[in-house]
């Protein structure tokens, strides 16, 4: 079985520590990407999708915190840049220990709009923190995802990353609360690697 360890207890060190890492961000609300930078990870569809429904909810920011080649961030930067949303995309680089939990714990939902996903530990982490996963059909767990009503799965097409963000961002409060009840829950039974398989 794939699983993860569960993640530490929230903080305000946590909080602080992702906050830091991204000055710009502020204390504006945000999706997270956090992962690798690789063109499987279909970032551009994210960024794409993203500025489609900016205007739509101008308070609210990206986040895409991970590593990658040169090349490819330069890639990223100018294709945020052509958006017109740099203020409100942002690229940090990879982020480690309170920085990242606290980016997990503190994001509206996480977002992977991947081609192609054997696991995605990040995913499972991102479920351990009790946050939605909005995630590509081509994530290998997203049929546990959907089943368990922890997330929205849709296409790995700017289309498909528009209407999940899009689909989460409309749900009223009470089922945004629901379905981060739902991603914990999913952590708890699947994929918590404490427990005896």
């Amino acid at each position: 079985g794939y699983g993860t360890e569960a993640p530490p207890t929230p903080s305000p060190a946590q909080e602080v520590a992702f906050r830091l890492a991204v000055p710009a961000l502020g204390k504006r609300p945000y999706l997270l990407f956090l992962s690798r930078l690789h063109e499987k990870k279909g970032i551009d569809l994210l960024v794409k999708a993203f500025a489609r429904l900016a205007a739509e909810y101008p308070d609210l920011d990206l986040v895409i915190a991970g590593p990658g080649e040169p090349a490819m961030v330069v890639a990223l930067n100018a294709l945020i840049t052509r958006t017109g949303l740099s203020h409100r995309v942002h690229m940090p680089g990879m982020i480690r220990g309170d920085a990242k939990w606290g980016a997990l714990h503190g994001c509206e939902a996480f977002v992977l709009a991947s081609h192609q996903e054997n696991f995605g530990v990040v995913v499972a982490e991102a479920l351990a923190c009790g946050r939605p996963v909005l995630i590509s059909d081509q994530v290998n767990i997203c049929e546990e995802v959907s089943r368990a009503g922890a997330g929205i799965v849709d296409s790995d097409t700017v289309e498909g990353a528009e209407r999940m963000i899009r689909g989460y961002l409309a749900l009223p409060e009470a089922q945004r609360r629901a379905m981060a009840h739902a991603a914990r829950r999913l952590f708890e039974t699947a994929f918590d690697v404490t427990i005896a398989r």
